[in-house]
C-alpha cells in the first residue's frame, strides 16, 4: 500500500524534475536568442574581462576584448596551468560559442571538447572552429553539465568559465567536474557568487536576496551560492591544492562597458533585432553593477587538483 508520505515524496521529486527541465529549456532558449547579439558586438568570448583594480583608463572595444583574453590567461596562471604541464585534453563546461576552447587549443595544442545547452551556440562554435582551421582540435555539442556524456577521467583540464551560476545542483555539478577529470588533472571554476556569509549568518539579508532574485528571472539562474560553498564541496570530495580568490575588483569595469556598447547606435539596432530576452538582459545589467558595488555579488575563481 502506498503511504501518504511516499506519495508526497514522489510528487516533490516530480516537481523538482519538472523545475530542472524548465530551467534547462529556459537557459537554452535564452542563449539561442542572445548569443548572436553578443557574438556580433563582443566577439568570441562570452565572459567578463580581467582589468587592473581601480583602473581609470577608458578602454576601446579592442581593449575590452583584450581584457577577456586576459581573463583566460589569469585563470590559467592562478591555477598553475602552463605549457610545461603538457595539457592534452580539455573539457569546456558551458562553452558558449567556444572562445575559451579555441584559445586553449591554440595555446597548448590540446584537444578541447565543449558542451552547452544551446544548439545555436554549439553550431556557431563548430562553425568558428572550422573557419579558424581548428576543427581537428576542438568540437562542441549539446549536453547537460550535470550529466556529461563523457567517460570517467578523460580530461587533463576541466574548464568552467561563468557557467556554474546556471547550475541548480551545485554539488552534482562539482561531482561531474571531478568525475571527468583525470587523476592529477586540474579543475578551474570561474563563476558569479554571492558574498560569503558572516559568522552567525544563516542567509543573505532580504534586500540582498531580492536583488539576486530579480537578476535570476532575466538570466535563468537558480539559487546562488558563495565561494566558500564551492570550497567546502571540493573539500568534501578530498580534492587537493584547493585555491580561491575574489576577482570582483578586477571585473568591475566590464558591465559598464557592456551597457555603453548597448547604448551605441549599432548596439541599439542589434538589441532590438535580437529580441525580448536580449532587451530584458540589457535592462537587468544595472542590477549586476549594483550587486558588485554593494558587495552582494562576487566574482570568484576556485581551482583544485584531483588526486593521483
Amino acid at each position: 500500500m502506498t503511504t501518504t508520505a511516499s506519495r508526497g515524496s514522489v510528487a516533490v521529486t516530480a516537481a523538482a524534475a519538472s523545475s530542472a527541465e524548465a530551467l534547462r529549456e529556459g537557459i537554452a532558449e535564452f542563449y539561442n536568442e542572445t548569443s548572436g547579439l553578443w557574438d556580433e558586438i563582443w566577439g568570441d568570448h562570452m565572459h567578463h574581462g580581467f582589468y587592473d583594480p581601480d583602473s581609470s583608463v577608458q578602454l576601446s572595444d579592442s581593449g575590452h576584448r583584450e581584457a577577456q583574453i586576459r581573463m583566460i590567461e589569469e585563470s590559467l596562471r592562478f591555477a598553475g596551468v602552463t605549457e610545461e604541464k603538457k595539457i592534452k585534453r580539455v573539457v569546456d563546461v558551458g562553452c558558449g560559442i567556444g572562445g575559451s576552447s579555441r584559445y586553449i587549443a591554440s595555446k597548448f595544442g590540446a584537444e578541447c571538447i565543449g558542451i552547452t545547452l544551446s544548439p545555436v551556440q554549439a553550431k556557431r562554435a563548430n562553425d568558428l572552429a572550422t573557419a579558424q582551421s581548428l576543427s581537428h582540435k576542438v568540437s562542441f555539442q549539446v549536453a547537460d553539465a550535470l550529466d556529461q556524456p563523457f567517460e570517467d577521467g578523460i580530461s587533463d583540464l576541466v574548464w568552467s568559465m561563468e557557467s556554474g551560476e546556471h547550475m541548480p545542483d551545485k554539488a552534482k555539478f562539482v561531482k561531474e567536474l571531478v568525475r571527468v577529470t583525470a587523476p592529477g588533472g586540474r579543475i578551474i571554476i570561474v563563476t558569479w557568487c554571492h558574498r560569503n556569509l558572516s559568522p552567525g549568518e544563516e542567509a543573505l539579508q532580504p534586500w540582498e536576496q531580492n536583488l539576486l532574485d530579480r537578476i535570476c528571472k532575466t538570466f535563468y539562474l537558480p539559487a546562488w551560492c558563495s565561494t566558500t560553498d564551492y570550497v567546502e564541496l571540493l573539500q568534501s570530495l578530498s580534492l587537493q591544492d584547493i585555491k580561491y580568490a575574489d576577482w570582483s575588483e578586477n571585473v568591475a569595469p566590464f558591465w559598464p562597458a557592456v551597457i555603453r556598447t548597448a547604448l551605441t547606435w549599432k548596439g541599439l539596432v542589434s538589441l532590438l533585432r535580437s529580441g525580448m530576452k536580449s532587451i530584458k538582459g540589457a535592462l537587468t545589467m544595472p542590477l549586476m553593477i549594483e550587486g558588485y558595488k554593494k558587495g552582494v555579488i562576487k566574482f570568484g575563481i576556485i581551482t583544485c587538483q584531483k588526486p593521483l
